[in-house]
C-alpha cells in the first residue's frame, strides 16, 4: 500500500479530535491547504471541513479524515502534520520534505 501524501503524528490526531469536539458545528474531518502569503512565499492552512469539495484527496490518518486541498498537493506530498506545546508557544507544525527554506519566524516556507 503507498504511503499517504500526508500523515499525521498521535498528538495531531488528538489535538484535531479535541478541536473538532470542541466545535458548535459538525466537522467530517480537517483541511490542509496552502496559501500564498507570509515572507517566504507560501503558508500552511488549516480549517475545519464541514463537506468535502470536488478534486480533494481524503486521507485517515490516526483515526482523522485530512481532506488536501487540490491546489496544494504538490506542495504536501511526503508530509508529516504535528502538534506540539511549548513554554512560549504551541500549533499545529509541518515537516515538508518539499521545502527548500523557511522565513525566520518558521511561518512560511517556499519550494
Amino acid at each position: 500500500m503507498p504511503e499517504p501524501m500526508i500523515r499525521m503524528t498521535d498528538a495531531a490526531a488528538e489535538r484535531v479530535r479535541h478541536l473538532m469536539s470542541l466545535s458548535e458545528e459538525p466537522a467530517i474531518g480537517l483541511r490542509v491547504g496552502v496559501r500564498t502569503r507570509g515572507c517566504s512565499g507560501l503558508s500552511y492552512s488549516v480549517e475545519y471541513a464541514k463537506e468535502r469539495k470536488p478534486y480533494e484527496e481524503a486521507i485517515e490518518s490516526n483515526g482523522v479524515t485530512v481532506l488536501i486541498d487540490p491546489t496544494a498537493v504538490m506542495f504536501l506530498i511526503g508530509s508529516v502534520m504535528d502538534y506540539r506545546e511549548g513554554i512560549f508557544e504551541s500549533g499545529f507544525t509541518f515537516e515538508n520534505p518539499n521545502a527548500k527554506g523557511t522565513c525566520g519566524c518558521g511561518e512560511s516556507f517556499h519550494v
